[in-house]
């Protein structure tokens, strides 16, 4: 279809079409026909135990459960049992319902809009830069920005005991949202008021080389810029997250003129109508509003040396340790373990828990911990199928336990322990990051 220049019309009306209406009926060349993602048979086994972990986890959120009703929740077990099923829930049961979900309409292309790791709808995309690595870094450090560290055990716990202790954490890392299919390359925040609670921060992705905005814009970074205003529960997932204020414009405007206070030479344009003004929710449930306009920075002036050595980058040994939920299997391998050896124990003669465990049961929990252990070792080094059999293993483990859970009155609190750790493993070890780590060649650890 060729196309004329506009001329002195207005463009936002569109450019006029000169090619002649068709001489005879139009013909529809391509019959529908069934399309979709090719599915291979690693996907088809990884779907699969992504659905099994999550539900295993109900299962035991439901024998966990008690018997009496609401009563029962008054009492310390009783309690207990209710933060169990809340972690089960909101840490493994709702977030997989909603990455399964997402995958179905959640669109896969830039709508200007970040996705959760899960796949719902994360912060809008509101502001652009123009440079490269090193200046951005230069003029964010220069308007007193603090690099957020990545997200590793230590930084994870560092924020817990923060905002727990409402102590100072600077650099708190931020959770990754994707663009591009890939994760930020790197974060800012100011913290406010030395509560880790509060803080501004703002997220960059590189574009793709080659790739246009909407409108055929160009520019060289996207970011999304919100400010977290409390910690509170995830409306979505019921898990612990920060709270994003409504007005995303205001933050976004915060960060474009801490930059150019600080970095005069920094220019700015806008591209206005870069997407419609909306009010909607994030991945957390919370209200975002946008007047759609995207604000440019451009930093090219600025030529600043390439620093390797940014502040806040995770240590060369942080990058080489499996992924979080990985390395806490092993901790959940390691509880079954000691589980096996108090009930052998028990079985012995001291009688140290309330348990009906056999002989026999003590002696197969042991052989089926020494096999996860074996196995756990061969996914750290990056073997798929020992991936596979570990996930085999514990979800048939887990099955016979829970089924045991159901039959008996007053169940072995070494099957109920092993039950739960052995559901806790599959979740684990299903999980995407586990996943990407197996099949992540050794030469990119």
């Amino acid at each position: 279809m060729s196309t004329v220049p506009s001329g002195g019309q207005d463009w936002r009306r569109g450019r006029p079409v000169d090619t002649a209406p068709p001489s005879r009926p139009p013909r529809y060349d391509h019959p529908p026909g069934k399309t979709g993602r090719t599915w291979r048979l690693g996907d088809v086994v990884d779907g699969a135990f992504f659905v099994v972990g999550a539900l295993l986890a109900v299962w035991l959120g439901w024998e966990l459960a008690p018997t009496d009703g609401w009563r029962g929740l008054l009492s310390w077990d009783g309690a207990a049992w209710f933060v169990l099923f809340w972690v089960l829930l909101a840490y493994v049961g709702l977030p997989r319902l909603q990455q399964v979900l997402s995958r179905v309409y959640v669109p896969d292309y830039f709508i200007g809009r970040t996705l959760t790791t899960v796949g719902m709808l994360g912060d809008p995309v509101n502001l652009a830069l123009d440079g490269t690595e090193a200046d951005v870094h230069a003029a964010m450090v220069e308007a007193g920005w603090t690099r957020a560290d990545e997200v590793t055990l230590r930084s994870s716990w560092g924020i817990v005991v923060s905002a727990l202790l409402r102590r100072s954490y600077p650099a708190a890392p931020v959770s990754p949202l994707l663009l591009f299919g890939r994760p930020q390359a790197f974060a800012y925040e100011r913290e406010v008021d030395g509560n880790a609670a509060r803080r501004h921060h703002v997220r960059f992705w590189p574009v793709p080389e080659g790739w246009v905005l909407p409108g055929g814009f160009r520019v060289d970074w996207l970011a999304a810029a919100t400010y977290d205003r409390a910690v509170g529960l995830s409306l979505f997932t019921l898990q612990v997250t920060h709270k994003v204020d409504a007005d995303v414009d205001v933050e976004r405007d915060f960060v474009v003129d801490s930059v150019r206070y600080a970095v005069p030479s920094a220019r700015l344009r806008v591209v206005e109508d870069f997407s419609t003004a909306f009010t909607a929710r994030n991945g957390g449930g919370d209200v975002v509003r946008s007047d759609g306009t995207l604000a440019v920075l451009d930093l090219t002036d600025l030529g600043a040396p390439g620093r390797p050595d940014a502040p806040h980058a995770a240590s060369t040994w942080e990058h080489h340790l499996p992924p979080p939920s990985l390395l806490l299997s092993g901790v959940f391998l390691v509880a079954k373990a000691v589980l096996a050896v108090a009930g052998a124990v028990a079985v012995s003669g001291a009688d140290l828990l309330t348990s009906s465990a056999s002989v026999a049961e003590v002696a197969r929990l042991s052989g089926a911990t020494v096999l996860g252990a074996v196995l756990w070792g061969l996914v750290v080094a990056r073997r798929s199928l020992a991936r596979v059999l570990l996930m085999v293993v514990c979800t048939a483990e887990a099955v016979v336990q829970l089924a045991l859970l159901s039959d008996g009155p007053r169940p072995s609190l070494v099957v109920l322990g092993s039950a739960g750790l052995s559901v806790l493993v599959v979740v684990s070890v299903s999980s995407s990051e586990v996943r990407r780590w197996v099949a992540r060649r050794r030469t990119d650890a």
